[in-house]
Parts: C-alpha cells; sequence; structure tokens
C-alpha cells in the first residue's frame, strides 16, 4: 500500500478493525456451531438430561433433531479445506 493511500484511508482505520473483529467472531461461532465434537457433546447433555428428568421429552426431541442437523449440513461458509 503507497503512503499516499495509507493516508487517505487512514480516517476508516477504526471501521477496518471493527470488520476485522466481526469476521473473526463469525469464523469461531460457524467453527464452533459446527463443530462435531461440540455438536456430540450438547446431544450427550441432552441425552443426560432426559434421562434424568430435567428436560420434556418433546424439548428433547426438538433438540437432538437440531443438533443433528447442524452435524450433518455443510458449514454455510462451505467445505472446510485440508
Amino acid at each position: 500500500m503507497g503512503l499516499v493511500s495509507a493516508i487517505l484511508t487512514l480516517p476508516i482505520a477504526p471501521v477496518r478493525a471493527v470488520v476485522w473483529v466481526g469476521d473473526v467472531l463469525r469464523e469461531e461461532v460457524e467453527r464452533q456451531m459446527f463443530d462435531p465434537a461440540v455438536i456430540r457433546r450438547e446431544l450427550q447433555a441432552v441425552d443426560s438430561a432426559r434421562a434424568e428428568g430435567r428436560i420434556d421429552p418433546a424439548d428433547a426431541d426438538r433438540l437432538e433433531r437440531e443438533l443433528v442437523g447442524r452435524l450433518v449440513r455443510p458449514t454455510p461458509s462451505g467445505p472446510e479445506e485440508g
């Protein structure tokens, strides 16, 4: 980046920083939402809550469907590389 463009874009630097932080947060949320290990732990927690009677069976079924849907659906950002 040249000196002139750096000087001209300096006033919007805070906005770019906020956008960057937002992108990092979005990526982390997506990673956690679709991480199979996290989903498995949540499924186990729902199963334990159902077994102990802390959650209504209908609510447990709904939660399990949502979790399995997250597990089988590809992430919004597409397939992971690597």
